[in-house]
């Protein structure tokens, strides 16, 4: 059977949640708080228990959220079993069980191929070689590629783990992960934390047993500091975030495959995107077929109905009648080839049901996205092309009404005559090529293109229209949706594939692209990437299917190919283009607001190691004790950071997520460390007692560290003025409340020292704002 590729299970969850090593050490500083403490000092140790479960609890419903749209956007696999054709689950494929093809067909399984109809397998998600490769009976096709072309069957003769896919995949995710520059920044900060803790620990333990004579306050006030020093919520946020990212998208019938991909929708500077459907809704309806003359290149035009008004022109056929019914003979033979016909075969299909008695194919082309014609030979009824006009017409009078039917934004083709079909198909310059009619057929635009497009335009996401269809008839629908510089489309076949720099220049000068092969959409996003843009894709086909893989972000049409969905990130289940802008905003949603969190926790610790770093030099107690550190980290961090960390905002991430953290966290950490230091100072060289000198550096540590707040939750809109407001009347009310303020050893007894306090957290609250501001404008990245 075939392995589901899903969300990590339920026991891999709670392993990543509770045996952390965050948790580890505040499980054994909470056990010393129980062993040589108070209890009420232990609170911190409550921290693990709320950490886990959260965890467990966010990352199991995105987990149930995961496994639901993986199933919904499983393609089923085709085979026949006892003489019949049917669908069956991917995860029912057995060994010896016959796999039928079609274009756009991702193959799961091994195996050895016994019917070939023209197919062509891509391969270049395995071995890395574009061009794709044609299969006879007897070839071996592995899991991993991808039909493009042709139809035909094989017998799986590795499935499972055995498959080679499967295996590359299994190897593969022993060594890589997917690059997120938030992940490993975070990473960062935990590792070089840790590191530092050990040390300053070690220091700040032997300074408090050598300044206090009691054995408990010593342990207490190194603890206080040690665990001050660890950014405990931080990884949980991150993953709270991440998490409540992938079920609201979910709600939209969105599908993230991977979870940096919510990274990388909010880095998205570009988005590049396939007209046919992603710009026009799927499917196609037969508008007309006009018989071109091959004497007078005067052909009639017809109607809706498929009715042609009889010109004077004739064709090899004999007169305009006879002409007339070879045209739509050929065409009903043509559409009806193919078992698996694509959308443009539908299209016909709909006016041309049958294939038509006497015409049967001796030999066939299909239809491929690099050659973009398919075509048959008939035998005495000649050999016939349908594709491409500027494909397959070299000037003439069929060419130039061609140009004028696709510049109305119709999707044309060109129905020919040839005499040699191997010819056509090697491309040889002596292969004749006849235009017999043309064909045009209706696309329908998304209703909620323009709007969507409106959207990326407000936001500076740059949009790159690029397809592989005629120019003309991309720019017609690009200018009617309002594009920037639609009018202006360029025809892909005359870019410079040899001068990267050249071709990066024009895609970023120009916006519409038309006859874009599968390997310049690929081309396209490297050169976009090298500027240095964060890319992202969309498409449904299979031609689509290397740019996917290469954008930094690949998003596929819910109705797209099966080898589509499955390289893409995040698949649209819905198939609706409208919900782009819910994707690109959760993912901004996400960052920003993981990016605010890190800034409180980093501050934090910075605060903290600084603090620790400076009483253990300095041979003072530590200024608070852990039930201190518990309250005003709960009020200033814990409580804002999780409401802080679900907050809508429209900002666009940027690279540098570790720098701008350290430009704000490490001077506003410093200077909140050295104010409550100088107030526990100012209150230590009194009368007052540890407690009421301590109750002075906490007033002093809420004030600087609320302030902190207050400046990370900028734009202060109504429900974050509502919450920074909060969080002050909470510790008002624990000063207040007596049984509260014995809870937390907290005693407001001496008022001088108090008001000190006050003092010097506003200065110090004053010198964070200017500090913050000047590292910011140095850095260039002061926000408005």
């Amino acid at each position: 059977m075939v392995p589901r590729r899903s969300s990590r299970s339920f026991g891999a969850i709670i392993r990543a949640n509770v045996f952390t090593l965050f948790n580890l050490v505040i499980g054994v500083l909470w056990a010393l708080i129980l062993i040589f403490g108070q209890w009420q000092d232990g609170l911190f140790g409550l921290v693990i228990v709320a950490n886990a479960l959260i965890g467990i609890v966010q990352e199991w419903r995105a987990k149930r959220t995961l496994d639901r749209l993986a199933v919904i956007n499983e393609a089923p696999v085709r085979v026949r079993r006892d003489g019949r054709d049917q669908e069956i689950h991917p995860q029912d494929v057995v060994l010896g069980d016959l796999v039928l093809l079609g274009s756009g067909d991702r193959l799961l399984v091994d195996g050895e191929v016994v019917e070939s109809d023209g197919l062509e397998i891509d391969e270049s998600l395995l071995t890395g070689e574009a061009d794709p490769v044609h299969k006879r009976p007897g070839d071996r096709v592995l899991s991993g590629s991808f039909a493009v072309a042709g139809s035909g069957a094989f017998v799986a003769t590795h499935v499972g783990t055995d498959a080679y896919a499967v295996r590359l995949a299994e190897e593969a995710s022993k060594f890589h992960l997917a690059h997120s520059e938030l992940r490993e920044g975070i990473s960062n900060f935990i590792k070089y934390v840790t590191w530092l803790v050990i040390p300053i620990g070690a220091l700040l333990i032997y300074s408090q047993l050598r300044n206090s004579g009691d054995f408990g306050t010593a342990i207490t006030g190194a603890v206080a500091g040690i665990v001050t020093m660890i950014p405990e919520g931080l990884v949980l946020m991150t993953s709270i975030a991440f998490a409540v990212g992938v079920v609201r998208l979910g709600q939209r019938k969105c599908l993230v495959q991977e979870l940096p991909a919510i990274e990388g929708l909010a880095r998205v500077d570009v988005l590049c995107l396939d007209k046919t459907g992603t710009l026009t809704a799927g499917g196609m309806d037969l508008d007309e077929v006009l018989p071109i003359s091959a004497e007078h290149g005067d052909g009639q035009t017809g109607h809706g109905d498929g009715q042609t008004r009889q010109g004077d022109g004739r064709t090899r056929q004999g007169d305009g009648r006879s002409g007339r019914e070879a045209v739509d003979e050929a065409l009903a033979a043509l559409a009806n080839l193919d078992q698996r016909p694509n959308a443009t075969a539908q299209a016909v299909q709909v006016r041309y049901p049958a294939m038509p008695a006497g015409w049967t194919a001796t030999a066939s082309v299909p239809f491929s996205s690099a050659r973009k014609w398919s075509g048959a030979d008939f035998g005495e009824r000649g050999a016939w092309l349908l594709g491409a006009p500027d494909v397959l017409l070299d000037g003439g009078a069929g060419y130039e009404r061609a140009a004028a039917l696709a510049s109305t934004g119709a999707r044309v083709l060109a129905l020919c005559r040839t005499g040699d079909l191997a010819a056509a198909e090697r491309g040889a310059p002596d292969a004749s090529v006849e235009c017999v009619a043309l064909v045009t057929l209706k696309q329908r635009i998304r209703p909620d293109a323009h709007e969507t497009l409106g959207y990326f335009a407000r936001q500076g996401v740059a949009v790159k229209v690029i397809s592989g269809d005629n120019p003309e008839a991309v720019s017609a629908i690009a200018t009617g949706l309002g594009i920037p510089d639609g009018h202006r489309a360029v025809d892909a076949r005359t870019l410079p594939e040899d001068d990267p720099d050249k071709l990066a220049d024009l895609l970023d000068a120009n916006t519409v692209f038309g006859r874009v092969t599968p390997r310049q959409k690929r081309m396209f996003v490297s050169a976009l990437q090298s500027r240095g843009h964060t890319v992202a894709m969309t498409g449904d086909g299979v031609n689509d299917v290397l740019a996917l893989k290469d954008a930094d972000l690949g998003i596929a049409m819910g109705a797209g190919s099966p080898a589509t969905k499955a390289v893409a990130q995040v698949v649209l289940l819905d198939n609706a283009f409208a919900t782009l802008p819910h994707v690109v905003g959760e993912g901004r949603r996400v960052l920003a607001n993981i990016e605010r969190v890190s800034n409180l926790f980093l501050t934090k610790t910075f605060y903290a190691i600084v603090l620790s770093l400076l009483t253990g030099v300095m041979g003072l107690m530590f200024p608070f004790a852990p039930r201190h550190s518990t309250l005003v980290n709960a009020l200033t961090i814990g409580i804002p950071a999780f409401f802080l960390a679900l907050a809508p905002t429209l900002e666009r991430s940027r690279p540098g997520f570790v720098p701008r953290v350290l430009r704000f966290a490490v001077p506003a950490g410093v200077l909140c460390a050295a104010a409550v230091l100088l107030s526990f100072w100012a209150a230590h060289s009194g009368t007052s007692t540890l407690n009421e000198d301590r109750t002075s550096a906490v007033i002093t540590l809420f004030l600087t560290t609320w302030w902190v707040l207050v400046l990370i939750a900028r734009p202060l809109t109504w429900w974050r003025v509502g919450l920074v407001a909060a969080m002050a009347v909470l510790f008002g009310v624990a000063l207040s409340i007596p049984f509260v303020r014995e809870f937390f050893a907290l005693d407001p007894g001496d008022l001088s020292n108090d008001l000190t306090a006050v003092g010097i957290a506003v200065v110090a609250s004053a010198a964070i704002t200017v500090a913050i501001s000047l590292t910011l404008r140095l850095a260039g990245t002061l926000r408005p």
